[in-house]
């Protein structure tokens, strides 16, 4: 055997060792009390030594190193953790570093204690009638588990297992008829002992989710034999002497629970193997449909509106993707409650980035079974649109897009309004992928077919936020695609846009025409208020300077607002001048043109008593050269 340094606890009792802590801080084995029962108790093996050191008692918390892993445990109090005591422990030439999230280790599991393995013979070293015993005594040996952690511990038993689960999957593959009733509870078996496990806790808990472009995956360490587990059940499942009608009994409810709380292991490898494998599962087991499907939305459901964190729902989504495309028509209510309960409220957890491929296939999918569907869906995306999170509206942007491009024409004419309202805020957001991404809907030869035969609703809603943004957006990028929208609807339709042009200049009369009423009402107010203020003493003169910047910063507002920045707002003269200025105005369709920066002078109270110490104050070359007695000499 080989020297392995386990440690060996017993039960003392119902929950002094129930989740694995030791009960002192010592290393020596614990026994079970006697007087109750006197049958031995089971061995558990601590797999993990990093999590037995994380738990020990009040009477060793002091930090476990190698260096001193071997001494016993003092009765003293351990040292504090201080940054001092941290550098007192550590080498000269070491930098303790601070504590960081534990990036891998292997899942919890229990070990099989200290067995040593034999390799058993190969299957065309028998005779065919004792290739089922050899078969059934492989699948137990390979149910024994090993410790990963340890990378150097029992190496020779890792390496029978593996060539044993690779002999067991090329058996299964190649021959037909080894599959038997008695080999069914055997496979079951082995598969639930090597893969249904504890997952440990995630890498960061509390920080931001799992960024596949910057954070590295935490890798499970047993994959080695977790990989051909998983490919040997999959052959099994797959396999033309599988008979579901005796698996049934062993693959039930309780297995697909199971498999589904594995959908959260940070291992992309193996999310995807239980993707395949709870695909085929579905495929196979009719009576087990709706109980994997009503499984699945409990674990979006407690994602959504509790945890927020999963790492498996890319990939229960790629199923429900499969399964939706194999609904038969007319859709039951309970797809449709899926829809609108579970697909739709997705689309509000701010992880959506993970996992929005996926969720924008699955409501295309749901959208070509039934296009009656699309004014919900629609609706519920303009409720969740993102009100300050940009890569995210441009992810909304993307799936309306897809939406568009399979809606029906009579469908579109019930989301256009509201639709259209959302894609000129859109087009007018300050960030310029938000905007860029919505006006590349005009390069969509199919959305621009459905704008055409609806222009009469949809050009008035985009006329105003696309004209402002041809002279008034900061990105140049943005003004080339905004003529590009407005020169389709001209050639769509060029009376309706001459009609709209009309009434954007009255608008702009009218919202110059407002602004100077409220200036002149400002004006009749602050004459109104020197009149009655006459003879009090006052800190300012009311209607002076500090007054009279409300009107060029309102002017300055106006222009910003409209789009304008080559007229200023200032009381024209007669109608025809102002029809001349609002039509010099209206040309921005030969060219961007140039945007001017403004700046707004703030407005500052006078204090007299600042006024006062101002005017006393003496600086240091004063005091010098000034007379004795202290007073400012006059220069005349």
């Amino acid at each position: 055997m080989n020297n392995l340094k386990k440690k060996v606890l017993r039960k003392t009792g119902d929950s002094n060792n129930s989740n694995g802590k030791p009960g002192s801080g010592t290393n020596k084995p614990l026994t079970k009390n006697s007087g109750n029962s006197t049958e031995p108790t089971p061995a558990i093996v601590v797999i993990n030594m990093g999590e037995q050191r994380g738990h020990t008692s009040s009477d060793s918390t002091s930090p476990i190193s190698p260096a001193n892993n071997h001494k016993s445990h003092s009765k003293e109090e351990p040292p504090k953790r201080d940054p001092l005591n941290r550098l007192k422990g550590a080498p000269k030439d070491v930098i303790p570093l601070s504590k960081v999230p534990r990036r891998q280790r292997s899942s919890r599991f229990h070990a099989s204690g200290v067995v040593e393995l034999e390799k058993l013979p190969n299957f065309n070293e028998v005779s065919p009638d004792k290739r089922q015993e050899l078969f059934l005594r492989k699948l137990n040996q390979c149910s024994v588990i090993f410790d990963f952690n340890d990378a150097s511990s029992d190496l020779k038993g890792k390496e029978i297992k593996r060539a044993t689960l690779s002999e067991l999957l090329e058996y299964i593959t190649t021959n037909r008829g080894v599959i038997t009733e008695p080999i069914y509870s055997e496979v079951v078996s082995m598969f639930a002992i090597n893969l249904f496990r504890t997952i440990p806790p995630q890498v960061n808990p509390i920080g931001d989710a799992f960024d596949p472009e910057e954070d590295e995956p935490v890798l499970e360490l047993a994959w080695p034999h977790l990989q051909i587990v998983y490919e040997f059940f999959l052959r099994f499942i797959e396999s033309p002497d599988f008979n579901t009608n005796i698996a049934k009994k062993y693959i039930d409810q309780q297995f697909i629970l199971h498999l589904l709380e594995l959908f959260d292991s940070e291992d992309p490898r193996e999310r995807d193997f239980l993707k395949t494998t709870l695909h085929r599962i579905y495929g196979k087991f009719l009576n087990l449909r709706a109980f994997i499907r009503k499984s699945i939305n409990n674990v979006f459901f407690q994602f959504i509106y509790e945890t927020e964190r999963h790492n498996g729902i890319a990939e229960l989504l790629e199923i429900l993707g499969s399964i939706i495309n194999g609904f038969a028509l007319p859709l039951k209510a309970e797809h449709k409650t899926f829809l609108t309960k579970v697909l739709i409220p997705l689309h509000k957890v701010k992880s959506l980035t993970l996992y929005h491929p996926q969720l924008a296939y699955c409501v295309v999918q749901f959208l070509e079974k039934d296009p009656s569907l699309t004014e919900e869906v629609i609706c519920g995306l303009l409720r969740y649109w993102p009100k300050v999170n940009s890569p995210k509206e441009v992810m909304f942007l993307n799936e309306i897009e897809e939406i568009l491009d399979v809606i029906e024409p009579q469908e579109f004419v019930k989301i256009q309004v509201p639709l259209f309202q959302q894609i000129a805020r859109c087009v007018s957001s300050p960030h310029f992928q938000v905007a860029e991404r919505a006006l590349y809907y005009w390069n969509n030869e199919y959305i621009v077919n459905l704008i055409g035969d609806n222009v009469n609703v949809i050009l008035p809603v985009m006329f105003p936020p696309l004209y402002q943004n041809s002279k008034a957006h900061w990105n140049r990028t943005i003004h080339g695609l905004v003529y590009n929208a407005l020169k389709l609807f001209m050639e769509i339709n060029p009376a309706l846009f001459d009609e709209c042009t009309a009434q954007y200049k009255q608008s702009r009369q009218m919202e110059k025409k407002r602004m100077r009423e409220r200036e002149e009402t400002w004006h009749r107010l602050e004459r109104t208020a020197a009149h009655n203020a006459q003879g009090l003493p006052l800190p300012y003169s009311i209607g002076g300077p500090s007054t009279s910047s409300r009107t060029n910063v309102a002017s300055e507002l106006v222009d910003n607002n409209s789009g304008s920045d080559d007229e200023p707002v200032e009381e024209p003269k007669g109608d025809v001048q102002e029809d001349n200025d609002v039509h010099g105005e209206m040309q921005p369709f030969e060219g961007p043109g140039e945007f001017n920066q403004f700046r707004r002078k703030s407005i500052i109270p006078v204090d007299e008593t600042v006024l006062s110490e101002l005017s006393r104050h003496r600086s240091l070359e004063e005091v010098l050269n000034g007379p004795p007695d202290g007073s400012i000499s006059k220069t005349p």
